[in-house]
């Protein structure tokens, strides 16, 4: 049987949230191997997996730039690390402004050795160091995202921000013609859209269409190991695993929903009517969705020494 460190405990138990001794389980069973230990989870029903969660937290704002004519925006996350500074006027000001300047980056990296678009004098990265000195926090830009309709293409690039900057949403709707770009019907859609997907914390795609096969192949493994279809016949265990595939992969797209502000039809239902309206085609592009802080890991050493302590390891 594999060794198992508690790094990888933690780091399977922050995947999943499953308890720490079902983890250490998990990797055993397979040989250390975390992505099989997801599905092993998935499998006992311990763990959903593959799903964002808000487990992990870490301090700052997502915040979004649109700007005017409404062809190019920027969805931004920037962190510190108490909430104190998160609320601070310098912090939120600063956060602005790196958002507006980001529509001409390409990487954080990039980003960070502009002239600073207050004070040219400086770069983004000194400017930075600047407010940390003044606040007594560090601070980091973590990562953003930037889109621009492509040449010759119609529509806008839309925003939302919910809780405050601690989940924030960009999308870009297309359509036929530039006749419709200022319709309020077109424009709401856009917004309906961004907000559809802030709260929607599983879907990562438009529609079923643009899901990776890899994908649906992963899902349906997992469902056929599933310990409640064990002695099902093979025929009728394969008729339940694609009825669930379908429903779980639904799931995974913007357009299956239940449009929130009607739950008796679906985002593609409000896209059809709104289409019928304008009387040209419309189509959700893309979008992008950060929760502040997911994925980063806090107090990591002290974590690593509990998870160690309570298995009895080092």
């Amino acid at each position: 049987m594999a060794e198992i460190s508690a790094k990888q405990v933690q780091e399977l138990r922050q995947k999943t949230n499953a308890g720490m001794m079902d983890c250490k389980k998990a990797l055993q069973e397979n040989d250390g191997d975390l992505e099989k230990a997801i599905d092993w989870l998935r499998q006992k029903g311990i763990a959903k997996g593959g799903t964002k969660g808000d487990r992990i937290a870490a301090e700052g704002l997502v915040d979004t730039y649109i700007q005017p004519g409404s062809q190019v925006g920027v969805l931004i996350e920037v962190n510190c690390q108490t909430d104190f500074v998160a609320r601070n006027d310098a912090f939120k000001a600063l956060v602005k402004n790196l958002a507006k300047q980001a529509v001409t980056a390409d990487s954080v990296e990039s980003l960070l050795t502009q002239p600073y678009i207050e004070d040219q004098s400086l770069t983004v990265e000194d400017f930075i160091k600047q407010v940390i000195t003044t606040l007594g926090e560090n601070i980091k830009v973590r990562r953003f995202v930037n889109f621009s309709l492509a040449e010759g293409k119609s529509g806008i690039v839309d925003s939302y921000i919910h809780t405050g900057g601690r989940v924030g949403v960009l999308v870009e709707v297309d359509s036929e013609t530039d006749a419709v770009v200022g319709n309020e019907e077109f424009q709401g859609l856009a917004r309906n859209a961004a907000m559809q997907v802030a709260a929607c914390p599983n879907v990562e795609y438009v529609s079923v269409d643009e899901i990776p096969t890899e994908v649906a192949a992963r899902e349906t493994e997992v469902e056929m190991g599933r310990d409640d279809l064990a002695s099902k016949p093979q025929n009728i265990k394969e008729k339940i695993v694609q009825g669930r595939i379908e429903k779980r992969l639904k799931e995974f797209a913007l357009l299956d929903q239940p449009f929130i502000r009607d739950q008796s039809i679906s985002v593609e239902d409000l896209v059809k009517q709104v289409k019928s309206k304008l009387g040209q085609d419309i189509k959700i592009k893309r979008f992008v969705r950060y929760v502040l802080g997911e994925g980063i890991e806090k107090q990591e050493s002290n974590f690593a020494e509990e998870v160690a302590a309570q298995m009895g390891t080092k």
